[in-house]
């Protein structure tokens, strides 16, 4: 055996083609609008800082402490809404309109990870620019009036690379993560103290004038800490102890961890914690990660909560003692770059939140979870007010009922006429049937799995399970341009220089996680004895490796053998030798790098065991201690022939000749679909967009270990606009394994259909609530609404269903029935069309009576577009 002199090309004209692909794109820039709604601003904004953080402070500086029953802003008990948005998944540019619709969602506070190894790339090298600027990030969360929750850890999982731990920490020699292990705990609160002493420099806590009111050390250790016996406990109150001493003046939490230490408040995270309790009187009942989605895997399925569900799920923590939620997530985003974590997880991060990776919101579970907020905040005066346990009331076998209130109350007869605040919470958790309940002298519906709020323990403001009046957006994106006219060259895919070596090397301990790529090359030497034994016996040698991740090819002499993918999985491949010399080269692919678990700086990636040549005439070879030749990554990635100033020098081998190509004009997200590729990495004017694979979903939705059915495909990519310029942009993208480039597209991405419907007899919009001077809840007396809304730059252009009456289908597929309003359609054109939103009052007295003892409904389907082509904006009904 003898080494070889590198690793082969990628075999174009076989399966693992290597194409890099430059396209020039024509497109525009935008800035996306909001429109102002609920705040949820807890303390008065006194002097706003400009995004270059000069000026006076966000707040009047005030004290964060807790007591049993909830977090205290400035000595005052809070309900807490939070919504879960990663400063790294979105650009910077991204942050102000995303903040924004979080607060307009009903949020009070805006909770992060700390990512450590996007802020220490490299041991005491520190970044904090661009999609990194956690500072400017957190002055523009301030600058909305709203709270920060500062999860550092430094351990996120996240579903991020590594777990956001730089890859140079295992290189440290003794250490061992997550233990009372001294250089790991040194690294730690090194980075711990960096992050800490940063906000207190830019004056950024809550007693500074700062938004930061709570943060986080560790993460979910509890789950892992039995794996370290009692030096995971000690690590434990070690880590709590060091962040006490760092005198941050705000309360510290710890996740999943019923151990936690006195000083320290231990949480939930969990798809529902209504029966949560943390381990000590004293301390608040706070739910940190309220799972209202998932991530999902290459190939997997797209995991799906409803807003229903989302909905019960946080009444009921409400309902039961919750004090502060916090959606994880509310903006999911994009793993941009090679970011996303292991194993084989998508660049998108979409998670099913109520805003989607693009920054649209997700209708209807934003509009719907935003009404539930609104309707806890009414009964917020009485849920603070009670310092112990509220009222119980068992209303049935699977019902009941949470009552809050300044005293007692007598929950068989009416609540009309009593001054004292009052709230309640009704309570069907029977998942298949309708309850009626009797309470405060009047009987009450509950849907199966839902809470009825009642801020005034008479009149009923919202249910989970009813969402009708709520607009329902089409699952159907506008595709505004055609397929991309491409130029299409190739380079050379060599990779770094190569280093000969005995034996298997572990792929980080050689790559450093510079590049997902690593080259293993070695020769064979066969026999004609061998060729002479496979041709005899009808069959081919196999090359065998005991364990693999994520993915492996192996080619012989340059050509594509095979492959393997999976995590930690064994590898058999036949190969076709030939007689002499033959070059073997195995490439080790990672796709991000294990982020949850124990014992991470063990886990590693590429080859495990013995790399094996079995089938010939003398029996097996183990190759695993021959010279082999390693080359790290791709000759594109260390030449930087992505970047556009490196167009010149790039050595591409021309394929086609091709025009220039219009591409989608306006504001809208752009996403590139990929679908027809197969897999690589792609990059637009220099910037990593992600890892691309096509691989399709199973049709029968998730596999067992998954929460939520659905079928998905990962073939449409985030370009965020900002990375764009009005022409000339280049995309490049590495290709592994082939495909037809001449159908890649780009489109905008919006909300094309909207379409609603609710009854006569629902429930009045939430504007009518407001508060008396007492703090008492209080409804006038209204009709209900049915509510439009189209993507922000969009308005309602034209209305292709409306019926009052006793309309039949769904949306897209709405019919009128035998009770009809001839004048409908008219009066909802005249009062939506040319409107980014719109509410009209259902009632006979909008529509007239077209069937008099009847119960009627509206339903509405309209189309939103750009608002050039649409008329004249008119009044609400």
């Amino acid at each position: 055996m003898a080494a070889s002199r590198g690793p082969p090309l990628l075999g174009f004209r076989a399966l693992a083609l290597a194409l890099l692909l430059a396209i020039l794109l024509l497109l525009g820039c935008s800035a996306p609008a909001a429109y102002a709604g609920a705040e949820g601003v807890l303390r008065q904004v006194v002097g706003r800082r400009g995004d270059d953080g000069g000026g006076g402070n966000f707040f009047e500086p005030f004290n964060v402490t807790y007591d049993h029953r909830a977090v205290l802003i400035g000595g005052k008990r809070r309900m807490l809404v939070s919504a879960g948005l990663h400063y790294p998944r979105a650009t910077s540019e991204m942050w102000p309109s995303l903040i924004a619709k979080c607060k307009e969602g009903g949020a009070d506070v805006i909770e992060t990870y700390v990512f450590w190894n996007g802020h220490e790339p490299a041991k005491g090298q520190y970044y904090f620019e661009e999609r990194f600027d956690l500072v400017k990030f957190a002055k523009l969360v301030a600058a909305e009036g709203l709270f920060l929750f500062l999860r550092i850890g430094p351990y996120a999982c996240a579903e991020w690379n590594f777990g956001g731990f730089p890859v140079w920490l295992r290189d440290i020699p003794g250490i061992e993560f997550r233990t009372d292990n001294e250089p790991f705990k040194a690294e730690m609160q090194t980075f711990v103290t960096k992050i800490v002493t940063l906000m207190k420099e830019e004056k950024l806590y809550s007693w500074q004038g700062g938004p930061i009111i709570l943060q986080q050390i560790e993460n979910e250790y509890g789950n892992i800490q039995g794996n370290y016996g009692q030096a995971g406990k000690r690590y434990m109150q070690w880590a709590a102890q060091m962040a006490i001493g760092l005198d941050t003046g705000i309360p510290w939490v710890m996740c999943r961890q019923t151990d936690a230490p006195e000083e320290i408040i231990d949480t939930c995270n969990a798809f529902y914690c209504d029966g949560f309790k943390p381990n000590s009187y004293n301390k608040p009942t706070i739910w940190t990660e309220d799972w209202d989605g998932w991530y999902a895997d290459w190939g997997g399925a797209l995991p799906h909560r409803s807003a229903e569900d989302s909905a019960f799920a946080v009444a009921r923590f409400y309902q039961r003692g919750g004090s502060l939620q916090n959606y994880y997530m509310y903006f999911g985003g994009t793993n941009f770059a090679r970011t996303a974590g292991g194993p084989l997880q998508i660049t998108s991060y979409d998670y099913d939140a109520p805003i989607d990776e693009y920054g649209i919101l997700r209708q209807p579970k934003w509009g719907h979870l935003k009404d539930l907020h609104t309707a806890i905040k009414l009964c917020e005066p009485a849920l603070i007010a009670v310092d112990g346990s509220p009222q119980y009331i068992k209303l049935g076998s699977m019902q009941e009922a949470h009552v809050y209130s300044t005293g007692e109350v007598h929950t068989n007869g009416s609540m009309a006429g009593n001054a004292q605040i009052c709230s309640a919470f009704l309570a069907n958790i029977d998942e298949h049937k309708y309850a009626s309940v009797w309470i405060f002298g009047k009987s009450y519906s509950l849907p199966p799995w839902s809470v009825s709020i009642l801020p005034d323990c008479e009149n009923v403001a919202f249910n989970t399970a009813r969402n009708l009046g709520l607009p329902v957006v089409q699952v159907d994106i506008s595709l505004v341009s055609s397929h991309l006219h491409l130029e299409v060259r190739i380079s050379q895919v060599l990779g770094g220089l190569p280093k000969r070596l005995l034996g298997i090397l572990e792929h980080l301990n050689v790559t450093k996680d510079i590049s997902d790529y690593l080259w293993y090359t070695t020769r064979v030497n066969i026999s004609d004895a061998d060729i002479a034994f496979w041709s005899s016996k009808g069959v081919l040698p196999s090359l065998t490796i005991d364990k693999i991740r994520d993915v492996a090819r192996v080619f012989v002499n340059g050509k594509l053998a095979g492959s393997q993918v999976g995590h930690w999985v064994s590898l058999k491949q036949p190969i076709q030798l030939v007689e002499g010399l033959n070059e073997l080269t195995l490439l080790s692919e990672i796709v991000g790098l294990q982020n949850y678990g124990a014992f991470l700086e063990k886990d590693g990636a590429g080859f495990r065991g013995q790399v094996t040549l079995t089938g010939l005439s003398d029996g097996d070879v183990d190759l695993t201690n021959s010279l082999w030749t390693y080359q790290v990554g791709l000759k594109g990635e260390f030449s930087m022939i992505y970047a556009p100033e490196k167009q010149g020098c790039a050595g591409w081998s021309r394929m086609q000749d091709s025009t220039m190509f219009s591409t989608p004009k306006g504001t809208d997200p752009v996403a590139i679909d990929l679908g027809s590729m197969g897999k690589g990495q792609a990059w637009v004017n220099g910037h990593l967009i992600g890892r691309y694979w096509s691989l399709v979903a199973p049709e029968s939705g998730c596999s067992s270990s998954c929460y939520y059915p659905g079928a998905y495909n990962e073939r449409k990519y985030h370009i965020p606009r900002e990375w764009l310029k009005e022409s000339d942009n280049l995309l490049v993208l590495f290709e592994e394994t082939g495909g037809d480039p001449s159908l890649i597209s780009l489109e905008a991405h919006y909300a094309k259909t909207v379409c609603s419907r609710i009854s006569e007899n629902y429930y009045p919009p939430l504007s009518a609530w407001s508060h008396l001077s007492s703090g008492r809840a209080s409804v006038n007396a209204a009709t209900p609404e049915l509510r439009l809304q189209c993507d922000d730059g969009h308005v309602i252009s034209e209305i292709t269903f409306a019926s009052y009456g006793t309309p039949s289908g769904g949306c897209l597929n709405f019919s009128k029935g035998n009770c009809h309003a001839s004048s409908t359609l008219d009066l909802v054109t005249e009062a939506c069309v040319g409107n980014t939103k719109c509410a009209i009052s259902v009632s006979n007295d909008v529509f007239g009576d077209p069937c008099r003892g009847v119960l009627k409904d509206l339903a509405v389907e309209a189309k939103c577009s750009p608002p050039s082509t649409t008329k004249e904006p008119r009044g609400e009904m």
